[in-house]
């Protein structure tokens, strides 16, 4: 392996799976809000909708 490759497996080992946690969460949250204000977009009762 490129030693690139293993000073990155190395870091990766040493951190453990609390910062792909926070990641996948944060991307979770986002992604649940911004779904929430797509849908709720189409409950919106404007005025010139007649």
């Amino acid at each position: 392996m490129p030693p690139t490759a293993v000073m990155l497996a190395a870091a990766s080992e040493e951190q453990g799976p609390g910062s792909t946690l926070r990641v996948v969460l944060l991307v979770a949250l986002v992604g649940a809000a911004l779904l929430a204000w797509f849908l709720l977009r189409g409950y919106r009762n404007d005025d010139d909708n007649d």
